[in-house]
């Protein structure tokens, strides 16, 4: 069969190049935002008197019930229609006859591209932010069962300064709220209509493309049909904030890692996401937070991968932009399954308190609560008590101590000036509450914390 566009052709293609120039494989995706935008197409030249009433009908019809065809598996794609939209173009002429020719009216596969792919990206940003609220949720009702849970706070991931677990909880939903507010920018950004544009310089038919824009749900037509053929700036942008979410998704496995090990035994996760080995009968092994930080990779490489065709292309279309696809849909994929069980991961592992505990006993994570307290209490200027800290630190461990444990005579023999109510400011529990600035990890400012964020997460989108 003809191809729709051989008619300046005196050969056919040959099946090699069948093979190389196509995209059917991956762009079958888009069947769904091809047939709803030709909808809207031949609805607005319908509107526009470019076609008869009954034209319009048609072609919805035969567009419909290709979609069933389609969902049902019964729909043939045939690798020389090169693309989903060829491919329902093809399909469509053969159910409505050459009525279905009109349909690519003041069009071209530039704008209906740009047009597929624009709805597909702006729709997955929609679906990770839903994915990503309820992650936030999770995290935060496990914040709330565990503001009172002493944890060592790392830098260095050496031991700080004494949190609750709550506390590092929200230090996640705070990423992945950013996360949340960067897809939902590029959303508004970009909910711009590109179709109307046709090749490059619009078309000489009088359309609507407010009509369309409308009919799609748009805030907005492109400016310049020139740019907008050739933008993909919309798929660099879900291929950055997905790397970027995987990075935050990436530190947090890191951590699920750590800290599920017998070095630490801070959380145990569930059998129903853990793996054994093939050899050793006793292990358990954090299988899905290792594959998450490992997909991180694959999510940075698909961004790069579109930088880099993008570089260099003159304008308008290239046929190098067909590379488009395929980084991005396979980085959506990913971050969906990535969100998905990241979140039953952590909604089922349990939290070893007592571990999280005895942890706090040992790196001197009072230290710092010393050194202010003999700047507030003995009006020492902080240098010099940061020195008699350090005495403090190396004098706990000439004793086998945490610094937490020093009685007052042994305080003392390090500086005659710290005085009996030292001792209260280097208990953990104090140490922690003590850090009540806002933001900070006591349990009060922790509440304040899962407030404010239970509030913007009901309120988001509303």
């Amino acid at each position: 069969m003809s191809k729709l566009w051989s008619g300046r052709f005196s050969k056919g293609a040959t099946k090699l190049l069948d093979e190389f120039n196509a995209s059917l494989s991956f762009d079958k995706k888009l069947y769904h935002e091809d047939i709803k935008g030709s909808i809207a197409h031949a609805t607005m030249l319908g509107a526009q008197g470019i076609l008869e009433k009954s034209e319009v009908l048609k072609i919805t019809e035969g567009l419909k019930q290709i979609e069933t065809e389609i969902e049902s598996g019964a729909f043939v794609f045939d690798i020389s229609d090169e693309d989903i939209h060829m491919a329902i173009e093809t399909r469509l002429i053969a159910i409505v006859g050459d009525v279905g020719k009109k349909l690519h009216t003041a069009r071209s596969r530039n704008d209906q591209v740009a047009l597929d792919f624009r709805m597909f990206v702006l729709g997955s940003n929609l679906e990770i932010i839903d994915k990503l609220k309820v992650l936030i949720e999770t995290l935060i009702d496990i914040a709330k069962e565990n503001t009172n849970t002493l944890m060592p706070g790392m830098t260095h991931l050496q031991h700080a300064q004494p949190i609750n677990f709550g506390f590092h909880m929200l230090a996640y939903a705070n990423m992945f709220k950013r996360d949340i507010l960067r897809f939902e920018d590029s959303y508004k950004r970009n909910n711009i209509l590109p179709l109307g544009c046709a090749a490059l310089a619009g078309t000489p038919h009088h359309i609507d493309r407010e009509k369309t824009a409308k009919l799609l749900g748009f805030d907005a037509v492109s400016a310049n049909c020139l740019d907008t053929v050739s933008d993909r700036d919309f798929a660099l942008e879900i291929l950055f904030n997905i790397a970027t979410t995987m990075m935050h998704v990436s530190r947090f496995s890191e951590e699920l890692i750590l800290w599920s090990s017998y070095e630490f035994k801070f959380i145990t996760l569930s059998d129903e996401y853990s793996t054994g080995s093939s050899i050793m009968p006793q292990k358990k092994n954090p299988d899905v937070p290792e594959l998450l930080r490992g997909k991180t990779g694959r999510v940075n490489g698909n961004l790069i991968s579109l930088l880099t065709v993008l570089k260099g292309l003159p304008l308008a279309y290239n046929k190098d932009m067909q590379e488009d696809k395929e980084g991005v849909f396979d980085s959506v994929e990913t971050i969906f399954i990535s969100l998905e069980i990241l979140n039953e991961a952590i909604k089922t592992m349990s939290i070893n308190q007592n571990n999280m505990m005895q942890a706090c006993a040992t790196g001197h994570l009072s230290a710092t609560d010393l050194a202010d307290y003999l700047v507030a209490h003995c009006n020492i200027p902080f240098r010099e008590a940061h020195f008699i800290t350090g005495h403090a630190v190396s004098y706990a461990e000439t004793l086998g101590k945490d610094i937490s444990t020093l009685t007052i005579e042994e305080l003392k023999k390090v500086d005659e000036r710290i005085e009996e109510d030292a001792v209260k400011f280097l208990d953990l529990r104090h140490s922690m509450n003590a850090r009540n600035s806002q933001g900070g990890t006591s349990e009060a400012s922790t509440k304040e914390q899962i407030k404010e964020l239970e509030a913007w997460v009901k309120s988001f989108g509303a």
